[in-house]
């Protein structure tokens, strides 16, 4: 008898359409019989291709959908950053939990249109202009040898890129992402280049081709296309139902965070690709023609082993398509059996493996096994119990026996020996259940991101073990070993232990079971302000991780800086309890570099308990379109000093999607209402001093666009009105105006976060009233000045501030301000909405400013 291992490639043998998208913790969702036979004749396909671009939501989900539903070849994007320097529109989350997410979203979309997903330790750092401050910022060596890993460990024939190599009007992450495959696709086959990859039984890697995959967005109004290699990538598959471009779509429609919901395409979508290199087997004779098709020349089924097992194997997966019925799918195990033992003479061991894991998978599958994991709580503390529920369901006239399990954390299987009820085809099954409670060592590490596990540096994340390089997230935490034999043969089959629960609106739900720590410590705040010499409250939420959790919180306050009280006993009595303590921290001392105020520091929160000491805590990311994420942040927070003068403090806020500002302008005294739609009318507005607007709020809010007059009038009575950014794109297009006179919002921005910054005017209003502002106020800014300027505008507008990127002329559109009626009407596309809650206290200074408005109303 032979052992087989099903391993998680069965969720891609398991595609679920869109509104499964999200079930993406728990066992695989089952396949249907298209599905099913579509992995049959994958099984005579063995070439690969991966494509290569730089953030979530730059694959081309078109061609992914084709490579693997149409022309079967197993198909992989490689990703080089999670995405975490970008926006969000479905919450508050930025930088890493953004990231987390935006890595979900690829996960979700792979679901859907069947790829693989990769990625590199590369951090998303913001927009960039430039490949060589990409580069720089990554680390080339080490975002390169990434790559190359990807490369030797997946073997693609053929290499896609999403950008040009050469530098261009794009993004510099992008033509970067291009720069890195184009050296690794010959760094990837030189046994040379880090060497220590090679271990273990990886092997140097020659892919035979690399293209380039022009942007259909990009294509101009009678543009050359005569040298680039044309494919229809629209076909429809009568199998699963739809169109390449109705499951792209979907796909698409997954990076939700990013707005890039798409309708469905049906019909011709037309792809173009270049040839970059060819290795010199596939290229030929110097002046030949390029290849007609991506896949001229190289041979992507069995005939690329000439052998006489390759023959047999080529008759076995073709005999094994054909016969299927997908009335009776359990009929097709003998002859997926019989392909089994012929793999074993296959040429190729790394395709020999391949195909042994989708055998497999396809077995499970036809005998209608249903096999998982499940767990009486969410989560469990390390020294701890849990009781977890194995079960299997036999829903096929397939005889099917458990034999054994092997539990989480236990060195020998469980004997079990006991028939799974192998019913009638037309029965439902039975289930056979086995409980054990299992503990969980002291040792054992607490869940979250292997990329979040140390604190990363510029532009790379630090990952401590090489093999996980490239994985999308780490192996479960928690896994249950079925031993099975079917139809004679034995199985091995791998469960993520899970959690399920049921909710009243969206049904049943999954989400991993995690190791948590014994007692979770979160502050309410990453940052507190000091405008004043008077205290701010520290409020820390403590969550017990096991029953019975008691111990004492003492933060550690740095030099200068006082906590009262200095400690604090706590008594979490179950599992899940939750106690807040509150903490008052105030300056102690003054310091002369910050002109008598105390001197910003870092406070960190540190619970103790039996002697072991706690300083982090599990944040929850919940998102209906994505699983539930976990992550464990340090419970720090940043203590910022900053003298701050306010011209008004009732301020009425907008809020865009994500929006963290009207909690930093409560942070430094503000008092700020959050405006729906009904309290849009000048006389509802008439109240405030302010009225902000949040990012992208115009583009979200179509009640917010109708009530520009009220806006205008409630200017023109007298208050200020700012505006922070909106786009202005095919995506979100602005037709109706924003300000009392017109400008239009471009693409200009300023990337360097250091780039100085020119005063238009040092009288104006907005450098001096009520704070008088200098080049020390535009230190300590992260990420970027500002995005989204405006391009051009009325000549009643005044300019501000100018400001460029290195070896780019000056923009001006980043502040306009104009006098209208009593009042003022500003828009700013810098980007205050990552100043003030990262604690900047040069942007709280200038953003007072703007809510005064001139104060007096008598500005220029």
């Amino acid at each position: 008898m032979r052992t087989f291992t099903l391993s998680s490639l069965l969720v891609a043998l398991c595609m679920t359409l869109p509104a499964h998208a999200a079930a993406a913790s728990g066992p695989p969702p089952e396949p249907d019989a298209g599905r099913v036979q579509l992995a049959l004749r994958r099984l005579g396909v063995v070439g690969r291709v991966l494509y290569v671009a730089a953030h979530p939501d730059d694959e081309n989900t078109n061609l992914l959908a084709y490579l693997e539903n149409v022309a079967l070849v197993r198909t992989a994007y490689l990703s080089m950053t999670r995405g975490d320097g970008g926006q969000n529109l479905v919450g508050a989350e930025q930088g890493p939990e953004l990231g987390l997410i935006r890595t979900q979203e690829l996960l979700a979309a792979r679901r859907i249109d069947g790829a693989e997903q990769f990625f590199t330790r590369a951090r998303d750092f913001g927009f960039s202009k430039s490949p060589d401050e990409t580069l720089r910022i990554w680390g080339r060596e080490a975002v390169l040898s990434d790559v190359v890993a990807v490369i030797r460990r997946f073997r693609p024939d053929v290499i896609i890129t999403r950008f040009p190599p050469e530098r261009g009007d794009t993004h510099g992450h992008h033509t970067a992402s291009a720069m890195l495959a184009v050296e690794a696709f010959r760094a990837a086959a030189d046994p040379k280049f880090h060497p220590e990859q090679l271990e273990g039984g990886t092997e140097p890697w020659q892919a035979r081709r690399l293209l380039w995959n022009k942007s259909s967005w990009n294509l101009k109004p009678g543009e050359d296309l005569s040298g680039f290699i044309k494919l229809d990538v629209g076909a429809f598959s009568p199998l699963i139902g739809v169109s390449m471009g109705e499951l792209a779509a979907d796909s698409r429609s997954m990076h939700k965070s990013q707005g890039f919901g798409v309708a469905r395409a049906r019909g011709p979508i037309v792809e173009y690709f270049k040839v970059l290199d060819e290795a010199a087997a596939t290229a030929g004779k110097k002046n030949k023609p390029g290849p007609a098709t991506l896949f001229a020349g190289l041979a992507l089924t069995w005939d690329r082993f000439p052998s006489k097992a390759a023959g047999i194997l080529r008759g076995l997966t073709d005999k094994a398509a054909r016969a299927f019925d997908a009335t009776k799918p359990y009929a097709s195990i003998p002859a997926l059996l019989a392909l089994d033992r012929a793999l074993d003479a296959a040429p190729d061991t790394s395709t020999r493996a391949q195909k042994k894991r989708e055998v497999a998978d396809l077995v499970l599958a036809c005998a209608g096994l249903f096999v998982e994991a499940t767990a009486a709580a969410p989560e469990v503390a390390p020294g701890h119990e849990l009781e977890v529920t194995a079960s299997v369901i036999d829903r096929a006239p397939v005889k099917a026996t458990l034999d054994d399990l092997r539990f989480p954390f236990e060195s020998a299987a469980v004997p079990v020996g006991k028939l799974v009820a192998a019913p009638t085809a037309d029965a439902a099954g039975a289930a056979l259940e086995v409980k054990r409670t299992i503990r969980v060592p002291v040792t054992e590490p607490a869940t979250t991101p292997y990329w979040l596990e140390a604190p990363p540096e510029a532009g790379l994340y630090r990952v401590a073990d090489a093999r996980l390089v490239g994985a999308p997230e780490n192996e479960p935490a928690l896994r249950v070993a079925f031993g099975l034999t079917i139809a004679g043969r034995t199985f091995t089959v791998v469960r993520a232990v899970h959690y399920k629960w049921t909710d009243p609106v969206m049904g049943e739900r999954h989400r991993p079971v995690t190791v948590t720590p014994l007692v979770s410590v979160r502050p309410d705040a990453s940052v507190l302000m000091f405008p004043d010499a008077g205290s701010r409250a520290l409020i820390v939420r403590l969550v017990g991780g096991a029953p019975g959790v008691a111990g004492v919180v003492r933060p550690a306050p740095p030099a200068g800086w006082i906590v009262e009280p200095p400690t604090a006993s706590f008594s979490l009595p179950r599992q899940g309890a939750e106690v807040t303590l509150t903490f008052r921290v105030r300056a102690a001392t003054k310091s002369a570099a910050t002109k008598g105020a105390a001197a910003p520091g870092v406070l960190r929160v540190v619970a103790e308990v039996g002697g072991t000491f706690y300083g982090r805590g599990v944040v929850t990311i919940d998102h209906a379109h994505i699983p539930i994420q976990t992550w464990l942040a340090d419970a720090d927070v940043r203590l910022v000093p900053v003298q701050l003068a306010k011209g008004g403090a009732r301020i009425g806020y907008v809020p865009g999607p994500g929006d963290e500002v009207p909690a930093s302008l409560r942070r430094v005294g503000y008092e700020v209402t959050l405006l729906d739609d009904s309290a849009l009318g000048a006389a509802s507005l008439a109240r405030f001093d302010a009225v902000v607007t949040g990012v992208r709020a115009f583009n979200t809010s179509e009640r917010l666009r109708a009530a520009h007059a009220a806006l205008m009038a409630y200017v023109e009575g007298g208050g200020t009105l700012v505006v922070q950014y909106n786009t202005n794109n095919r995506l979100a297009p602005l037709t109706e105006p924003l300000g009392p006179w017109p400008f239009a919002i471009g693409h200009d921005r300023v990337t360097d976060e250091t780039a100085a910054v020119t005063f238009e005017s040092v009288t104006h209003p907005a450098l001096t009233t009520p704070n008088a502002l200098t080049a020390r106020d535009f230190e300590g800014w992260i990420q970027e000045r500002g995005l989204y300027f405006a391009e051009t505008w009325d000549a009643r507008y005044q300019t501000v501030l100018s400001m460029h990127d290195p070896d780019e002329h000056a923009l001006a559109g980043g502040l306009l301000w104009a006098r209208h009626g009593k009042g003022t009407f500003i828009y700013t596309g810098l980007a205050f909405f990552r100043q003030l809650p990262a604690g900047v206290p040069g942007a709280y200074r200038l953003f007072a400013n703007l809510l005064a408005g001139g104060a007096s109303h008598h500005g220029p």
